[in-house]
């Protein structure tokens, strides 16, 4: 029983987290989300008290799925990498935001969307973007560990906001070369950060 429970609740969270990203929060109703799930209004409510309570769920699971992504992405490119050894799981990184960006799912980052719908600071949906963000920071600290640097945290930031321009403008503007450009950005903020004080 607990499993059916839980099979009927992730199937709704995926459904919604797909058409959330494609069509947008507001811009979809809990009948549409019923509709393509197959469920009943009365299945949701067992499992969501709130439209909200739902969005924070699929919001919740693409975190755990970008960041999977992000992770197994630097893995595959951090030995194709060419240039300054140092640099190599950074510049993966940005390979890895490439793929995804020119991939044909791609739909802008559902983050950057969903805060801009909800715009309040202190909304739970704006929270929670928020905090995916401030992992993503996170984890660029993580990958320039080996590097030797005055502040990482000020670095990674830095990379983060390269990153969420990479993500805007290839959504915006269909430009394939988005995460490339940042890229090309990110060699010269890594080689100024890493320059020995004269």
């Amino acid at each position: 029983m607990t499993q059916g429970r839980k099979s009927k609740r992730e199937h709704l969270v995926e459904t919604a987290q797909q058409l959330f990203y494609r069509e947008g929060i507001k811009g979809t109703g809990i009948d549409t989300v019923l509709e393509h799930a197959g469920v009943a209004k009365r299945t949701l409510y067992n499992h969501f008290k709130s439209k909200d309570e739902l969005v924070i769920a699929t919001l919740q699971r693409r975190d755990q799925e970008f960041m999977a992504m992000l992770k197994a992405g630097v893995k595959k490119f951090e030995s194709r990498q060419t240039g300054e050894p140092a640099f190599a799981r950074v510049l993966a990184y940005f390979d890895a935001i490439e793929e995804w960006t020119t991939s044909k799912q791609f739909s802008g980052c559902m983050f950057i969307n969903a805060s801009a719908e909800y715009p309040r600071q202190d909304h739970p949906v704006h929270v929670i973007c928020a905090m995916h963000k401030r992992l993503v920071i996170q984890y660029i600290e993580e990958l320039m560990s080996g590097l030797t640097l005055a502040d990482p945290h000020d670095l990674a930031v830095q990379l983060a906001v390269l990153t969420d321009g990479a993500i805007v403008n290839a959504h915006t503007t269909s430009n394939r070369n988005a995460a490339q450009v940042a890229k090309q950005i990110a060699v010269s903020l890594l080689t100024l950060h890493t320059q020995p004080a004269h």
